[in-house]
Order: C-alpha cells, then structure tokens, then sequence
C-alpha cells in the first residue's frame, strides 16, 4: 500500500463528492521536467480514487508555460519564482496558490570541464547563455552584483536549456547557468563544472500558479490536488532511489544522473506562507532594480492563501 490507509480514505471520501457532480472535473496541469509532478503522483499513487481528472502537460521551461496559463489551456502550472511574476505583472489572470521549496544547489552556473573559470569574475566578456526573465538570468545578475561587478560584464546569449546544453558542449558558450536535471547531466554526462550556485544568492523558490478563471469552478479538485500531491512529495523523499530508477527508465535518462538528482534535490510543497511571500517581493523588488521587469510590482496582489489548508502531511508506507 504506498499511501497510509487513514490518509487514502479521507482522500477518496472527499473526492467522492466531486465525482457525484453534475459535470466532471478536469484539471489541466502544466508540468516541466525539473518539478517531475506527474512522475512523481504516479509513482506514489497519490492520486488513486481522485473524483476529477487530470491531463497533463508538459514543458521546456517557464516561458512556455506562462504562456498557456495566460491563454487559459492550462488551470494549474509550476514554474520558478521570476517566471510567475513575469506573468503576473503583465496583468495576467493568475494566482499564486501554494510554493515548492528546494536545495539551492540544484540551479547552478555551469562551465565546461576544461574550462580556466572558477569564479563568476573569471567571465570577463565571455558568452552566457540564459533565457528572459528565467533563473538562469536572476543567478548570472545577482552574482555579479554579489561580486561587485555591471551586468554586461559578460555577453549575454538567449538560448533555451536544451540548445545551450549543446552549444556548452560546442564550445560555442562559456557557461550555462541552469537547472535540474540538466546541471547532473552535464555534470556526469559531459563533464562539466559549477562554479557557484544559487545557494546565498537568490530564493530559488517555485510556485503553483492558478489560472484565477479555473478558481470560479475547481476550487475543490485544486484543494484535494494540493493534498496529494504533498503526499506524494513525502512518498519521493522516503523512496529516493526507487523514485528516481522509475523516472530515469520514464523520461529514457541515464540513472545515475536521476539518482543524483533526486538524491540532493529535497523538494517539498507547502503552502504560501510569509517567508514566501517575503521571498517572492523580494524577486520582485530585483528584477525591478534592475530593469528586467519594467516597473515595481505587489505580489501581495496575486496571492492567494485560502489554499493553505488543502496541504497536508502525508506518512507513505513502505
């Protein structure tokens, strides 16, 4: 049995009610390899006996997802911090509903193993690549505030995580600021090195954003998501290894990269507390420093903690 039996009976009880509705529920959810959510409710089982049902979608990086939440073809998606105030501040109907918190090592500035580079300093006039207003661009920037040094210290080069990992390998970039899993890939797989990451530098946090239209009428398939998917955050970190091989077999990755991952990663959802809504103006305050996003922004506006109670502490067994 992978969820606790008291755990999985209060969940298929309360999703009962949504089943008995007139017209079944659909959540749309955007997904991106680094939050790995469908693979790991699957893997845990936690959404056995929901009353709704969910598609799943997936995505390369932030900016594609925002994008669909705007359009309205998804109802829920996950997305760094940067990539959901982006969308929010351009007047997007969105909310933030819940946060993701993980280990800060996990977003890195990576070089290539031959590569002279040991500090951020190192990159005088070298080619970075990053993607607008993603967390590869908030690291590259408060790095080099943190060293005391102007943001066209480097040359900046727009390319999406799967393009710069070959372009690193190319030679064609010097350094390639990115997240899991493509920091172990390079890392075991091409050789690569960090030279620094997001730990002490920026909040690295993950949101769950709502499309605020979706809010009018799956308020209650969103709570009982909300707790299984806590649960299955639980059951991924009690099961590091497993979890990991059924993923790396499901998205054909090598496993040692997955296990790496996964072994360090120490993701959790919870609700959106004041820690995170500190963390987030704060994102918000940087990137209005530095022009990256056009004017200040209240993320206070879009937030929505009605959601808070939907989490729950889930205790997977064996």
């Amino acid at each position: 049995m992978k969820l606790s039996g008291f755990l999985l009976v209060l969940l298929v009880a309360g999703s009962a009610a949504l089943a008995r509705a007139a017209d079944p529920v659909v959540l749309r959810v955007g997904d991106q390899s680094y939050y790995n959510v469908q693979a790991s409710v699957e893997a845990s089982g936690a959404l056995a006996g929901a009353g709704y049902q969910v598609v799943w979608k997936h995505f390369q990086s932030a900016a594609p997802l925002a994008e669909a939440l705007e359009a309205g073809a998804l109802d829920l998606g996950f997305l760094g911090d940067s990539g959901f105030i982006f969308l929010a501040a351009r007047g997007a109907a969105v909310k933030l509903i819940g946060v993701s918190r993980q280990n800060p090592d996990t977003i890195a500035l990576l070089v290539s193993g031959d590569s002279p580079a040991r500090t951020i300093g190192d990159l005088k006039g070298k080619k970075v690549a990053y993607w607008p207003g993603a967390w590869s661009q908030q690291l590259v920037l408060r790095a080099l505030d943190q060293a005391g040094l102007p943001h066209d210290y480097v040359q900046f080069v727009k390319l999406m995580p799967i393009d710069a990992s070959a372009a690193l390998a190319r030679g064609s970039i010097d350094a390639f600021p990115v997240w899991e899993p493509y920091v172990s890939r390079q890392i075991l797989q091409a050789g690569a090195r960090s030279i620094l990451t997001a730990r002490g530098r920026m909040p690295g946090l993950s949101g769950i954003a709502a499309n605020a239209r979706t809010l009018e009428f799956g308020r209650a398939a969103i709570s009982d998501f909300l707790g299984r998917l806590q649960i299955a955050r639980a059951w991924v970190d009690s099961h590091k290894e497993t979890y990991a091989d059924l993923w790396a077999q499901k998205v054909h990755l090598d496993r040692s990269v997955a296990r790496r991952w996964i072994g360090h990663a120490g993701m959790t959802v919870g609700p959106v507390d004041e820690s995170a809504a500190r963390d987030y103006q704060d994102t918000a305050d940087f990137l209005a420093g530095t022009g990256i996003l056009p004017r200040a922004f209240r993320v206070a506006d879009v937030i929505d903690t009605s959601f808070g109670p939907a989490f729950r502490t889930g205790e997977p067994q064996p």
